[in-house]
């Protein structure tokens, strides 16, 4: 009965190789190595062209629901602003925490694309600090 090679791959062993074969060297000087070809080539990344990376990432973010800040230093953020306006320490809850940064985010995004409306309509792709104060005094938030 002829042993199946595939069948002992299939429960998870690997075959046994054999060692190379020794071959006599005729001269008592120590071997060189000899020169192999270029070395093999890894794989090249992946290259996007420019601006197809950030279109992925505003899909992705588009997509998603979750925040977008982290969590400790938002949270570092807001004590320390309460700090400046009460002597004493405030306690936060965590759900009013989540809550003034769901709702700080939803601001920032607004903010964002009014102010990138307002980018596209000055004929540019790239925000500059004068089209967020732009949208801000259109929408009446200067005293922020």
């Amino acid at each position: 009965m002829r042993h199946d090679s595939s069948a002992s791959r299939r429960k998870g062993k690997t075959p046994q190789r054999r060692p190379p074969a020794p071959t006599p060297s005729t001269s008592k000087t120590p071997r060189r190595r000899e020169v192999s070809g270029p070395p093999p080539v890894s794989p090249r990344k992946r290259r996007f062209r420019p601006g197809t990376r950030a279109l992925m990432e505003i899909r992705r973010y588009q997509k998603s629901t979750e925040l977008l800040i982290r969590k400790a230093p938002f949270s570092r953020l807001v004590r320390e602003v309460c700090q400046s306006f009460s002597r004493e320490a405030l306690r936060w809850n965590v759900y009013a925490m989540a809550a003034l940064q769901e709702a700080t985010e939803a601001f920032l995004v607004m903010l964002f694309s009014d102010s990138n409306l307002c980018a596209i309509h000055a004929k540019r792709v790239t925000l500059f600090p004068r089209d967020i104060q732009l949208a801000r005094r259109i929408r009446g938030v200067e005293d922020l």
